[in-house]
């Protein structure tokens, strides 16, 4: 390819409101132009290395015995309706109505389509499956940011498995989980596998690919000690002793007028850990009470991925006063008997207790929560601290922003028994098949790349999803032997199958160069006269700057070998 010929509108500074760096280097670069808030479009070179990285996630699809589809991207509101995501999915599911009346919506993910298709599957010995697709999928986003990374509109290789039981659902599993880490060794990313929140996919277990970045939007807590490692939707850690403050035969109400906080109540002489935090939510429409410790944050999802609750909301302030007869700060569950009360296990056997009287200005002491507290369930749901001890060996707990690369869910018979799938066992007997959902978003794996390969200077593309695997730059295009050697070894590159960019653009040597370090072509080749006159060229490599002295007779055999090797990489 000749760069004369390309549509690659590099710019020299990036949009103010690109806040994330795959943002800015990618428009900088030429490779995405933003049409609107969440929706980007693909350039010529953003779409090569796009396709790139779908075909690295392909071929290891492929070799775990995946089959490739393509699913519509619309579907009928009657087929979410079956498996009861058609209200849980709530705002973030774009719908339309067709013009006779028809509700439909633009796929987040395809679990129902395939599901339905599975509907042929006769017997155990059709299973298992494994079925995939590289389709557009479609999120109503409220706030899409970081360039790739959270968009309204996008590239997913997403995968279902079907197996006759669980002990096949586990093999499934296993062979995405190495397919995996296949992928993101060959995209050079530091994937770590990590237990994860399944969310409203649903199922048993779910693991997340994180790769640490500040650009990402989940947290990641990891041992030092041992292999743990969790998102902090899931974490848990070793819960230090507190020894219980002296309280009396019964709580004490005390006055504390103005103090609405758990740091005023500090400053009133009750520590944090001697706090009891009282929220309140409407789960599923009914009001609840959710009792943490007052140094303990609240996890959401977490909550509902132990109970089960599709809607889980703060309740508003009047209704608070209406149940309680207290506003927010002087609230406690001491004598509640018509309310839920779900308490984190950090309360459990805690005694000489601070907490609200449900009175404005008026909290209780000494409060044992077992004798005064009516606790409906117990729940792990608070939030992990960096510097908490591992709950398997002890050792310190760190938290790292990440990104999240890949997710894959054991998804168990949620959605074939919604849809109805059944298939003939060994001994003639109807059996719900066991699935499994496996995704993977390409243009987020290709931002993850740049948040992760850059320098000062641009993109450092791993050689297996480069746009071009090396550029051959003219120092001046009216040299005709400089020429004359980039044309010949152009040509050359190309018939042994080199992504080769012919630099032969009328330019300042110094803005050709900058132009290969930012759009981060892996190999460089000067061609000048002065380097035609020696017989040795100048080869450059982007990632770490080294350069060679390359004879002009060695040029394609030096690539090529570069270009193999960097191919064949793993992290």
């Amino acid at each position: 390819m000749r760069w004369s010929n390309l549509f690659i509108p590099t710019l020299r500074e990036a949009p103010a409101e690109a806040d994330a760096v795959n943002h800015r280097l990618l428009v900088r670069g030429g490779f995405i132009r933003q049409l609107q808030s969440g929706h980007y479009s693909m350039l010529p070179l953003g779409w090569r290395v796009h396709q790139k990285v779908g075909e690295v996630i392909r071929q290891e699809m492929d070799a775990i015995g995946g089959q490739e589809f393509l699913l519509p991207a619309m579907h009928q509101a009657s087929l979410w309706q079956e498996s009861g995501r058609w209200e849980s999915m709530g705002d973030e599911m774009f719908r339309l109505t067709d013009r006779k009346g028809a509700d439909l919506a633009l796929g987040m993910t395809h679990e129902e389509v395939f599901a339905t298709l599975s509907l042929e599957l006769a017997s155990y010995r059709d299973l298992p499956q494994i079925w995939y697709q590289i389709q557009w999928k479609f999120r109503d986003e409220p706030r899409p940011k970081a360039g790739l990374l959270r968009v309204r509109e996008f590239a997913m290789k997403d995968s279902y498995s079907f197996d006759i039981d669980d002990e096949g659902l586990d093999a499934s599993f296993d062979l995405h989980h190495g397919a995996y880490q296949a992928i993101f060794s060959r995209l050079d990313l530091d994937a770590v596998p990590v237990q994860a929140s399944s969310g409203a996919m649903g199922g048993s277990a779910s693991v997340e690919f994180m790769v640490a970045s500040p650009a990402g939007e989940d947290d990641v807590v990891q041992c030092g000690g041992c292999d743990y490692a969790a998102n902090v939707e899931r974490a848990t850690a070793a819960l230090e002793p507190v020894e219980n403050r002296v309280g009396a035969n019964a709580p004490e109400s005390i006055p504390t007028p103005g103090i609405r906080t758990i740091r005023a109540l500090s400053d009133a002489g009750h520590p944090p850990e001697h706090q009891i935090k009282t929220l309140v939510y409407r789960i599923n429409g009914s009001l609840a009470l959710i009792l943490l410790r007052g140094d303990h944050t609240f996890l959401e999802q977490k909550f509902v991925d132990a109970t089960g609750a599709i809607n889980l909301v703060p309740a508003e302030a009047d209704e608070i006063r209406a149940a309680l007869g207290a506003s927010p700060g002087s609230l406690g569950a001491v004598g509640v008997t018509d309310l839920t009360i779900y308490a984190d296990p950090g309360l459990e056997g805690r005694s000489g207790m601070t907490t609200g009287a449900n009175e404005d200005d008026v909290h209780l002491t000494g409060v044992d929560i077992a004798r005064d507290i009516a606790v409906d369930l117990w729940l792990d749901m608070r939030g992990i601290e960096a510097g908490e001890s591992c709950a398997s060996c002890g050792g310190t707990l760190t938290i790292t922003r990440c990104i999240e690369a890949g997710h894959i869910f054991k998804l168990g018979r949620r959605y074939s028994e919604a849809m109805g799938v059944s298939v003939l066992d060994s001994g003639g007997e109807n059996r719900v098949p066991t699935m499994g959902s496996y995704g993977i978003g390409v243009g987020r794996a290709m931002a993850a790349i740049v948040e992760t390969h850059h320098d000062d200077a641009g993109m450092v593309w791993p050689m297996c999803v480069a746009p071009f695997e090396v550029v051959l730059t003219v120092v001046k295009v009216d040299h005709e032997g400089s020429m004359a050697v980039a044309e010949a070894a152009h040509n050359n590159l190309l018939a042994a199958g080199i992504d080769v960019l012919l630099d032969d653009r009328d330019g300042r040597p110094g803005v050709k160069f900058a132009d290969s370090e930012l759009i981060g072509i892996p190999l460089r080749v000067t061609i000048g006269p002065r380097g035609i006159d020696s017989e040795m060229l100048e080869l450059t490599v982007r990632a770490t700057g080294e350069q060679e002295d390359l004879p002009v007779g060695d040029l394609v055999s030096r690539v090529v070998e570069l270009v193999h090797e960097g191919r064949s990489a793993r992290l």
